[in-house]
């Protein structure tokens, strides 16, 4: 089975709903990623802020850095190979890896839609 590990740059949170805005690039990967390791899948991230020396240890991942600096985030490696720097592997990327189908890594959608009328509130 592939490991997969990403380097991510420095964050409050891995979902993207933090903030006054939301990443949907962030959103989708934590999805995928959720999804990848319920089925048991080995992945994981690292958050420049909260895990700082698995920057330092993984030697490829502190060699960007050093070279590049923090905008090279993020890193990506496959099995301990350098497979993508920059930006987020797409759900096709993480299927591809895994020997799944890149539809079982998007998100739930809502079951029932929300209606929300903000004229009512006070």
């Amino acid at each position: 089975m592939k490991k997969v590990e990403i380097f991510d740059p420095a964050m409050c949170c891995s979902t993207g709903v933090c903030g006054p805005s939301v990443d949907p690039e962030l959103t989708r990967v934590a999805s995928a990623i959720f999804a990848m390791e319920k089925k048991g899948f080995d992945i994981t991230r690292y958050n420049l802020t909260s895990q700082p020396d698995k920057f330092v240890d993984q030697v490829e991942v502190n060699k960007i850095l050093m070279d590049k600096g923090p905008d090279a985030l993020p890193v990506v490696l496959v099995d301990g190979e350098l497979e993508k720097i920059g930006s987020y592997p797409t759900n096709e990327e993480f299927a591809e890896w895994f020997g799944i189908n890149s539809e079982e890594l998007k998100g739930e959608k809502p079951r029932m839609p929300i209606k929300l009328n903000i004229n009512n509130l006070k």
